[in-house]
């Protein structure tokens, strides 16, 4: 066995408690005092969603594996029972650090700025007199309280809403049962934020504090000891047994309803609650005190969120980067007529999603296009691509759509508008069965003086022009021939069922993406054991995968340069001695999220670049129907390439990963100039814009005499 086959059994990072870093990452910009004070309310209120989403499906996964098999060791060798004491002891100083940031520093930083949560017990009369206003007019006319005794059972109570849990004095006096319980649901009709009068600002009171307040208004003649708001958590890895369901929009339903009632995994409460409340909810919950949560400040504090939107507090937000038009985008032609001058690349959110929405509009009615094929995972809730689908179909084109339905948190949404489609004529298909389809894709086919032209985009993230403003992506437009033979070969082989073919150039997951990625890699180490110079730069939202990580070993110890820019969980340890020495890993937490999936090789100097919608995960290369797709004109993938050495140059907004599984945040050096990649790549496509306006303005077109 030689020195590089040799692999250490310690060489995996936990993923659970590497997801957790990436939080911890978010967590320390809204502890930042360089950054502006309502972006630090957002980073504040991302950590708690984020959160949330972290024990709905990861620890309520593990809690089913745990009732199946405890002892199940994962790739960095914790049992079941290892990872949630585990996710539990840094999950619970997470949340300490999160309301200590609260209390201490935004809040009083916020209401100093101007915009004050309001305490009623202490609040001027004005005040006073609007919050009673609002509660008599509006919240004690829609909430209704649940009192709980042996003849009322337990209400089924919706996970991550906010409730109260209100004791009262037993009303038969039996000293062996002196409480007895009642819950309020405030659920979602109200907003959780009460404007109030304010002299200054901006002031506001929460809902809750709002109904604790006048509490006992609901239970009049009865004596209210104890008031505190709780939240619970249910497991939302609740999963299809697609065997079972013949009728895969039905069996979607019966997936979310059985969210609704799944098990309760985590119980969020106000610190001050007592033990007596504690016991009743614990117990009625069936829930342990590991799954029990105190909190010392408001439940949920995703209600920042709201708060960002304010208006009139511009000086505490980030001043706005508004996208920019492709210089080689004329809206006085047709998108056709551009792509089929060269192949185009947007990079969102600096350049603007609107092309993409407006291939798909224009294609839905020109007569000239005959088909839209299109795979859709994540849309936004009035999407313009389904509407312009819809239109094309009514017109009489061939509409195709891969509806997911699987998409986690989405179903709903996607199963309307797969309602929607099919009334409106389009050829609707509920992707594979067994698998996610996850590729962003879509071709639309036009019949032009030469024959059938093919356009094809692809991309790296969602077709949802609301989160194409937040997340950074990378769009490819093209009407190359090669690339759109194999696009209408992969959808054909989903939408048909059939057996997947050899592409020219594209490679598909679960089928060949993985091994085309293991060739490469073995190709750079392959040139560099000739003497070659070799090197791999790759960015994901998730390394997981341990075959591919083990590759990356493999060519660390060969010698070739490895740069990986990973946003969220990384399972490799970079810079191990003897394992791992020549690889880098940096992660960026800026106002973008970072969601784009590009991946260069240097390949003896002729670069290999691709873009893709898999991260190197199992689940993305072996459970999901996924795309890479290499970039084949020379000036995009050098585009590409750029945008990547920035990332690694970036020494504000980046943290570097140790040998320990933890972050470091990079600073520029002494004497070195401070470089913010997502502010660099923002600037850099204002700068072409304006070189491209300025040559418009100075290329000279004239008129010359026509004759007959």
């Amino acid at each position: 066995m030689n020195a590089e086959s040799k692999l250490p059994k310690d060489r995996y990072i936990n993923r659970e408690l590497s997801w957790l870093e990436f939080n911890q990452r978010v967590l320390e910009h809204a502890e930042d005092p360089q950054q502006r004070l309502l972006e630090r309310a957002k980073f504040l209120a991302i950590t708690s969603s984020n959160l949330d989403e972290f024990f709905m499906v990861r620890v309520g996964g593990l809690k089913l594996q745990y009732a199946q098999n405890a002892l199940i060791r994962e790739p960095a060798g914790m049992t079941v029972s290892e990872q949630l004491a585990a996710i539990s002891e840094r999950g619970r100083r997470m949340v300490g650090e999160q309301y200590r940031i609260f209390r201490e520093l935004l809040e009083p930083a916020l209401s100093e700025a101007g915009i004050q949560r309001v305490h009623l017990a202490d609040c001027n009369d004005r005040c006073r007199q609007a919050a009673e206003s609002v509660f008599e007019s509006e919240v004690h006319a829609t909430l209704s309280p649940h009192a709980l005794d042996a003849d009322r059972p337990f209400p089924l109570l919706q996970g991550l809403q906010q409730h109260l849990c209100v004791r009262l004095e037993s009303e038969d006096g039996d000293p062996d049962n002196p409480w007895q319980f009642a819950v309020i649901p405030l659920g979602r009709a109200l907003g959780r934020i009460v404007s109030l009068p304010s002299e200054r600002g901006y002031a506001f009171a929460l809902l809750e504090d709002l109904v604790g307040h006048y509490v006992d208004r609901f239970f009049p003649g009865r004596h209210v000891v104890e008031c505190v708001g709780f939240r619970l958590t249910r497991n939302a890895d609740v999963r299809l047994r697609e065997n079972n369901a013949p009728d895969l929009l039905v069996g979607m339903e019966e997936v979310l309803e059985s969210r609704k009632e799944s098990a309760c995994i985590r119980i969020e409460l106000q610190a001050n609650a007592s033990e007596a409340t504690i016991a009743f909810l614990t117990e009625t919950l069936n829930t342990t005190a590991s799954d029990l949560f105190l909190v010392d400040g408001p439940l949920d504090l995703s209600f920042l969120f709201q708060l960002t939107g304010l208006e009139g507090f511009d000086d505490l937000k980030d001043p706005p980067w508004p996208a920019q038009s492709h210089p080689r985008i004329d809206p006085a032609e047709t998108l056709f007529e551009t792509i089929s001058t060269g192949d185009l690349l947007l990079v969102h959110p600096y350049e603007r999603f609107d092309p993409v929405v407006r291939m798909i509009e224009e294609a839905a009615v020109d007569p000239d296009v005959l088909a839209i094929k299109q795979v859709l995972y994540r849309t936004s809730r009035n999407s313009p691509v389904v509407n312009a689908l819809m239109r094309a179909a009514e017109r009489g084109k061939h509409v195709t759509a891969i509806v997911e339905l699987k998409a986690r948190f989405d179903e709903e949404r996607n199963m309307e508008w797969a309602r929607e489609m099919e009334h409106a004529g389009v050829q609707v298909i509920y992707g594979i069965k067994g698998l996610k389809t996850h590729a962003k894709i879509c071709i639309i086919v036009r019949r032009e003086a030469h024959g059938i032209v093919r356009y094809v985009h692809f991309g790296t993230g969602n077709y949802n022009e609301a989160t194409a403003r937040l997340y950074s992506d990378v769009s490819l437009l093209t009407c190359n021939e090669a690339l759109g033979s194999d696009a209408t070969q992969f959808f054909n082989t989903v939408t048909g069922a059939s057996h997947p073919q050899p592409y020219h150039y594209l490679e598909a997951a679960p089928i060949s993406l993985r091994n085309r990625l293991l060739a490469m890699i073995e190709a750079e180490i392959n040139r560099k054991r000739q003497g070659q110079k070799a090197k791999i730069t790759v960015k994901l939202n998730a390394l997981v995968d341990t075959q591919l990580i083990d590759a990356l070993y493999k060519a660390s110890q060969a010698g070739v340069k490895v740069r990986l820019n990973i946003r969220g969980i990384c399972c490799l340890r970079p810079g191990v001695k003897g394992l791992s020495e020549s690889i880098e890993v940096v992660s960026i937490v800026d106002r973008y999220l970072e969601h784009a999936r590009v991946v260069h090789f240097h390949h003896g100097g002729d670069d290999q670049v691709f873009i893709s919608s898999a991260d190197w995960m199992p689940r993305n290369l072996d459970r999901r129907v996924e795309l890479l797709v290499p970039v084949l004109e020379a000036d995009l993938r050098q585009r590409l390439i750029h945008t990547l050495d920035v990332y690694f140059r970036d020494n504000v907004r980046s943290w570097e990963l140790r040998p320990n599984g933890r972050f470091t945040r990079r600073a520029p050096r002494k004497n070195r100039r401070a470089v913010q990649a997502q502010q660099r790549l923002y600037q850099e496509v204002v700068e072409a814009v304006r070189e491209a306006e300025q040559k418009r303005l100075t290329a000279f077109e004239t008129h010359t005499p026509q004759h007959d």
